[in-house]
């Protein structure tokens, strides 16, 4: 039955409401036949409304046992449920006060139906992509060369960019982004990491020849590298590790660092002095090491006589911020901001700096005259 205007304006002086204050036009509602509650909204920023009218799509990932995440072409945000104590009604052509202002209505009456209602909605959260399964996954399986019997046994995991994106709680060009990263490479359509021992192979093939032929290291002929060196490996190997170490102006601390790396897992822990000996040694000629370029991949324990140094890389550490920081303060009682930092870079967000991480996890003290940072909760 459709409410005529006597009753809409009895139903008006019941409510104690004055018409004259109200717009003419009244909407009456009434729920529809196939109206139902099986319905999601999803809250979203405007800048992925325009995406979506634009024509591209978002997709919502995450296994059975993870918290589902979604995706747009560059960013992840978190999916969570915000209840409210409001019924939301689907209402289409419903007309809003702005619109009815606009018409001229006298009075009158629209009968609108209600196609759905719900009383909460899923709210979006800008996060950190969770990469942390993509070098898991590609750890399975490294890439020790063409020649190895593991390449002969097709059995062995592979992952193909779809897999990776079927499997990956991040966008796509989060996830292109962590692969270069990681130094992972496509081969016959599947992404690799090489294994460590032989990426070294292959770059003291490089740096090998770059010392005999008396080459500067800021300028390595690709084409005459890729002829001499195609004998001995693959030339899409040979290229890639150039690719991978061959950065203008950030060469030189790329092989430096791979070098301290190499020579740290060979070592639970590495006197200080004796390291830094060898590690000037190890690297071509030319090159000169620095303590900044280990940030993030070892460690020194200064509090030991003679100081120490042992690997401890930023990326084996746990994704979650309470996780990494229970890890890092299992490892060690207290950090100065210049030890920790490194571990703790890649937790910030856009708005969130080192110094909000550690006042929120970590309380301060001062040691020496030297500002350090322990756990704010019991380490177990």
């Amino acid at each position: 039955m459709e409410r005529t205007r006597a009753e809409v304006d009895a139903t008006l002086q019941t409510a104690k409401l004055d018409a004259a204050e109200l717009l003419p036009a009244a909407h009456c509602l009434r729920f529809g036949p196939a109206a139902t509650g099986d319905v999601c909204l999803l809250e979203l920023e405007p800048a992925l409304c325009a995406q979506l009218r634009a024509g591209r799509s978002l997709v919502i990932r995450g296994d059975k046992d993870e918290q589902a995440v979604l995706c747009s072409e560059d960013k992840t945000y978190d999916l969570k449920v915000a209840d409210t104590s409001n019924m939301l009604l689907f209402i289409p052509g419903c007309k809003i006060p702005e619109q009815l202002k606009m018409e001229e209505t006298h009075c009158n009456i629209i009968h609108t139906e209600i196609f759905g209602f719900t009383n909460n909605y899923w709210e979006l959260r800008r996060c950190r992509p969770k990469l942390k399964k993509l070098k898991k996954l590609l750890m399975e399986n490294t890439y020790e060369g063409p020649d190895s019997e593991k390449e002969k046994d097709s059995s062995h995991l592979k992952y193909t960019t779809e897999d990776l994106l079927d499997q990956i709680q991040a966008s796509e060009e989060e996830i292109m982004t962590q692969l270069r990263v990681l130094n992972a490479c496509e081969i016959g359509g599947y992404w690799r990491i090489l294994e460590f021992d032989y990426e070294m192979k292959l770059l003291n093939h490089i740096t090998q020849l770059v010392d005999s032929e008396s080459w500067s290291f800021s300028k390595v002929p690709l084409n005459t590298c890729l002829q001499e060196l195609g004998p001995l490996e693959p030339e899409e190997m040979i290229e890639h590790c150039l690719k991978c170490y061959g950065k203008k102006y950030t060469e030189e601390d790329k092989i430096c660092r791979a070098t301290a790396q190499m020579l740290l897992q060979n070592a639970v822990k590495f006197n200080l002095a004796e390291f830094h000996e060898v590690w000037q040694q190890s690297v071509p000629e030319g090159m000169t090491t620095r303590p900044d370029q280990l940030k993030g991949l070892a460690l020194v324990d200064r509090q030991s006589r003679p100081e120490i140094i042992f690997l401890l890389k930023a990326e084996d550490l746990p994704e979650g911020d309470q996780e990494r920081f229970n890890s890092l303060f299992s490892l060690r009682e207290k950090w100065t901001e210049e030890d920790i930092a490194p571990y703790i870079q890649d937790l910030c967000g856009e708005k969130l700096t080192i110094g909000a991480l550690l006042t929120k996890y970590a309380r301060s003290s001062m040691q020496n005259g030297v500002k350090v940072y322990n756990s704010r909760r019991p380490i177990s």
